[in-house]
């Protein structure tokens, strides 16, 4: 399959990455360039992967999508590994977004849709995240935040008033299950789904679905009783998998764990989606 030039589905390496990877033992471990650092706005710097105009799939209308490198997570069926480090993003400041933004901000607005900031996993960059977020909703903008909930912690109540929509991934409900598909704890992103709830913050539950390994029954079982409890859940979202990141694993020289693994078949999906709606939740 090949690899677009451009947008989420793209390869992005910058220099500045390939020469932290040359420092590090292996691609997957956490590199210190990684880390966030504290600037102040004038000279904040974000990295980009990528920027989609028009997606009708990352939240409600037409999105603008800001896709920030940088990810705590090392998910088996990652489509995006080049999204693992913040370095293999493309440095922009805060207004030369702002200023990218605001080209298409009348037609946002007609369509009741807005900028949505995925990743990677866009709070490992928190400070330009989040004042991303407050220039769009001074701009009157509806605002997403497509995440998977393991840095929500970093998040104050301030900051999540300027979110209008959590677009949370929920890997997995059992935890040694989440642990072996993510590399990472589920518990965070549990408090973090709470938490949302609790602040009344609306959510779109997504749930990737991958024939072998996330589509256990009891495991999906937690999973949807998870998001039943839920107050301001508004939908869940089933994502099946899919190969399209199997030739960046190639190009990057890392193991592709699910080589050989199919996309879920349609009876697979509408068992999943039964489960959920089994609850009450309107599922996609």
């Amino acid at each position: 399959m090949r690899i677009p030039e451009d947008g989420r589905y793209a390869l992005h390496l910058s220099q500045a990455g390939v020469h932290a990877r040359a420092a590090a033992h292996s691609y997957s471990e956490a590199y210190p360039s990684d880390e966030e650092t504290r600037e102040d706005e004038e000279s904040l710097l974000g990295y980009v992967h990528s920027i989609e105009v028009g997606s009708t799939v990352d939240g409600p209308g037409i999105r603008f999508v800001l896709f920030l490198t940088g990810c705590p997570l090392r998910c088996q069926y990652c489509h995006n590994p080049d999204t693992w480090h913040k370095s293999n993003g493309r440095p922009i400041k805060l207004n030369q977004m702002m200023s990218k933004i605001g080209k298409y901000v009348k037609v946002l607005r007609i369509s009741q849709g807005g900028l949505t900031i995925s990743g990677g996993e866009p709070v490992l960059q928190h400070g330009f995240a989040t004042r991303v977020f407050r220039r769009a909703k001074e701009l009157g903008l509806h605002t997403c935040l497509d995440t998977c909930g393991r840095l929500g912690e970093r998040l104050t109540d301030e900051e999540l008033l300027d979110i209008d929509l959590n677009l949370l991934d929920i890997k997995s409900g059992d935890p040694e299950t989440y642990q072996r598909v993510t590399g990472q704890p589920l518990e965070p992103t549990l408090q973090y789904a709470r938490r949302l709830s609790d602040l009344g913050r609306k959510m779109w539950i997504r749930y990737v679905l991958v024939p072998g390994l996330t589509d256990a029954y009891d495991n999906i079982e937690k999973v949807a009783d998870i998001a039943a409890s839920l107050r301001t859940v508004e939908r869940v979202e089933i994502l099946r998998f899919h190969q399209m990141g199997m030739e960046k694993y190639h190009k990057l020289k890392i193991p592709y764990p699910l080589e050989n693994t199919e996309p879920p078949t349609p009876e697979l999906t509408e068992r999943v989606r039964g489960q959920f709606r089994s609850r009450g939740l309107t599922v996609f």
